[in-house]
């Protein structure tokens, strides 16, 4: 073996990479830099984007910072919105009148700021997560201001900030329970609504996965429809209370529609049927006529339609019609109810190539079945208004009608 010494590394200087130094933060001379350029241009915001776009400040490492400036002024203490140590300026957004022609400005210029550098959506997402989740630390005025900023930076299209940003951080359960939330959603509403509709304030609820969980926004006590009514009609948002009649609406007659499919699948008595039909018109107020559509709907969705065999769907028709007479009859009390279940037929048979020819079967035996009366059919024939296959049922349905018309003659 040799005996010369091996080389060793002692002495020897091992160099550090670049990237492995982690440089120190010091946000607190990035926000001073910041309020600095509000300063010097005495809050004149187009002015102030210039000047933030050609700096080389590092928005990258201190994205959140530079939100807190912007909306209060300066640095807020960690984890709060408490105002930290240094310098402040007097144009942010809470310190704005709680005016929509106010806070725009602020609106467009973070628009202007986002173009530039749109990596600073994830800060300014992290912000307002932050100071929504912390509404009960700010005055009620600033927390008007900040409804109207967060419905305008919706308006504007601001690039890229997602609803649920806003909406969720709302649900906190005390935030909730004391009513800030509702009153910061209510402003939030009357301002997007001033520039949008109510469908377009529908589906920014529907991209927050809020849509069908308005109440949520109230605390308990005030959880029900008569109380979102009473709340937003007194606030001036009645086409808000409107959609949310017609949805509770919409969600009643399908709650009825579900049990009726199960009760005629399960061929329950016919008098059971007919009480829970009362007792759900009573409950949700569903009017005479949207109960006959969804009978008439649920008794032909019942059937096990042949693919090819028109007879058998004829029979499997006639056959359901006469089984669900009764209950048929007894919800299509006037004539009015008749003629809206006969275009409920003939709208059917129209949209239904498989009963296009069952039309006036189908007639004849509601008829024989006296569910409908013959001056219900004859007014259908004679000045029927649904333009819906009208002439072709018409021409077929011809022969009964002259029947009827010889009989009633021969009367």
């Amino acid at each position: 073996m040799s005996s010369k010494e091996r080389p060793t590394l002692g002495g020897t200087r091992i160099r550090t990479r670049k990237r492995n130094i982690a440089a120190p933060l010091d946000p607190a001379t990035f926000a001073d830099a910041v309020v600095q350029i509000y300063l010097d241009n005495a809050g004149d915001l187009d002015l102030v984007a210039k000047w933030v776009e050609s700096s080389d400040l590092n928005f990258s490492r201190y994205g959140d910072t530079f939100f807190e400036v912007v909306f209060t002024g300066g640095r807020t203490q960690p984890g709060t919105t408490k105002p930290d140590e240094g310098e402040r300026h007097i144009y942010s957004i809470i310190d704005c009148e709680p005016k929509h022609e106010a806070i725009l400005p602020s609106v467009l210029y973070i628009q202007k700021i986002l173009r530039r550098r749109p990596f600073l959506i994830k800060n300014l997402e992290n912000v307002m997560r932050r100071f929504l989740q912390s509404l009960e630390l700010f005055e009620e005025n600033e927390r008007k201001k900040l409804a109207i900023f967060t419905a305008l930076t919706f308006s504007q299209k601001l690039s890229g900030l997602p609803p649920e940003t806003v909406f969720q951080p709302l649900l906190k359960d005390n935030l909730v329970a004391k009513g800030i939330v509702l009153s910061f959603i209510t402003d939030f509403f009357k301002e997007y609504l001033n520039d949008n509709s109510v469908d377009d304030l529908i589906l920014l609820l529907k991209r927050g996965k809020m849509e069908d969980n308005l109440l949520e926004f109230f605390p308990s006590a005030k959880r029900s429809a008569e109380g979102f009514s009473e709340h937003f009609n007194k606030a001036g948002l009645t086409s808000l209370v409107e959609y949310n009649e017609k949805k509770m609406f919409e969600v009643k007659l399908k709650e009825m529609k579900t049990v009726l499919t199960t009760q005629i699948a399960e061929e329950t008595d016919t008098s059971e049927i007919i009480e829970t039909v009362k007792q759900h018109v009573k409950d949700a107020k569903l009017p005479d006529i949207e109960v006959v559509r969804i009978l008439w709907d649920v008794i032909m969705d019942a059937v096990q339609w042949s693919g090819k065999n028109q007879q058998q769907n004829a029979n499997s028709a006639l056959r359901q019609v006469k089984t669900w007479a009764k209950l048929l009859n007894t919800f299509c009390s006037n004539g009015k109810l008749e003629l809206e279940l006969l275009y409920k037929v003939q709208i059917q048979c129209y949209d239904d190539a498989k009963l296009i020819k069952l039309f006036p079967e189908i007639v004849r035996s509601l008829y024989e079945q006296d569910v409908l009366a013959e001056d219900t059919i004859l007014l259908w024939f004679r000045k029927g208004t649904n333009p819906k296959g009208r002439q072709t049922f018409v021409k077929a349905l011809e022969p009964f009608v002259n029947w009827l018309e010889e009989a009633e003659e021969e009367d």
